[in-house]
């Protein structure tokens, strides 16, 4: 591929082209076919998003109460403290990761359910699964439940084989796809190696279910109706995407981003703040002060498939 499309985008074409024959098209261009071969507009790439936080949004950062003397602080609030101090430094100093303790983690989904509700994740989308197995030999046996958001490598190999650029690694860390770009190939989703990827197919949950349906399908039962709820637009990225007809979400590859638009609110992420256990840290590991510097100093921790080389963002302890 020459030096000129490997530094651009790749866009539809005027002419009418539906997806199927746009994700072909794109493939060719990521082969290192001609644009004109392929029948697509090629244009120079578009830098990533600015950071939204500003000076605005840092001052709405509630002040908290000074810790505790003699007790324990909830690390909640700890957490909190760590996120308003990172979120006053330019994004290009601050460094996301999470912290999971297997040993506090119970197995109650509440991780899962709040990123669903959160993001508005229709049927089949997942960020945030819980992967229950048996550890131990008879007659000690346990439970051991893995909470697998996306592990926001610091190498991620979603990054390079996206053929239009419609994924990177931002500044502070996070992994992101623009829905704008993403032509839904879903090569992405054949590259990581944790599964944390999955595509939006344009399903919905509905009123009703027909009698003997899998659960999780959305087959309605005659005269039922799409809930209210499930139009309501989604809040990632810092934009309301509404699901309907084949615009974006519909169709893109879509995964955890660590709650980016919570982030920039002040907000931690909503699988750390549903976790009744308090088994999930989040905080800014450039801040040598903050609980998930803490923590990774004083626990041995260790990542989900080192042997790939992506070096993972999220640790586990236990």
């Amino acid at each position: 591929m020459n030096q000129e499309t490997d530094d651009c985008w790749v866009e539809q074409s005027d002419r009418s082209m539906d997806r199927r024959e746009f994700v072909r098209a794109a493939a060719l261009v990521g082969a290192g076919i001609t644009a004109a071969a392929a029948g697509v507009v090629m244009h120079r790439r578009r830098p990533p998003p600015a950071d939204p936080t500003g000076p605005a949004t840092r001052r709405a950062v509630q002040a908290l109460p000074a810790p505790p003397t003699g007790t324990a602080e909830d690390p909640l609030l700890r957490m909190q403290r760590d996120l308003a101090h990172a979120l006053a430094k330019p994004v290009e100093q601050r460094h996301w990761i999470m912290i999971i303790d297997h040993r506090k983690c119970v197995g109650c989904h509440a991780c899962t359910i709040g990123c669903v509700a959160e993001n508005k994740l229709p049927p089949g989308v997942v960020y945030r699964p819980v992967v229950t197995e048996e550890a131990g030999e008879y007659p000690r046996v346990r439970m051991k439940f893995t909470p697998r958001p996306c592990m926001q490598c610091d190498k991620p190999p979603c990054v390079p084989v996206c053929p239009v650029r419609a994924t990177w690694k931002r500044p502070d860390g996070v992994v992101t796809i623009d829905y704008d770009r993403c032509i839904g190939c879903r090569y992405c989703l054949t590259a990581c190696p944790y599964g944390a990827r999955t595509s939006d197919f344009g399903e919905h949950y509905m009123a009703g279910a027909a009698e003997g349906a899998p659960r999780g399908t959305d087959r309605p039962v005659e005269g039922s109706e799409t809930p209210a709820y499930a139009e309501r637009p989604a809040p990632e990225y810092g934009k309301g995407w509404v699901r309907k007809g084949h615009a974006s979400p519909i169709g893109n590859a879509r995964k955890c981003h660590f709650c980016l638009h919570r982030l920039n609110e002040g907000l931690l992420p909503m699988c750390v703040t549903t976790c009744i256990g308090r088994a999930t840290y989040f905080g800014d590991a450039n801040n040598p002060d903050s609980l998930v510097s803490e923590l990774k100093a004083t626990h041995d921790t260790h990542t989900l498939l080192p042997h790939k080389g992506t070096e993972p963002q999220v640790f586990y302890i236990g």
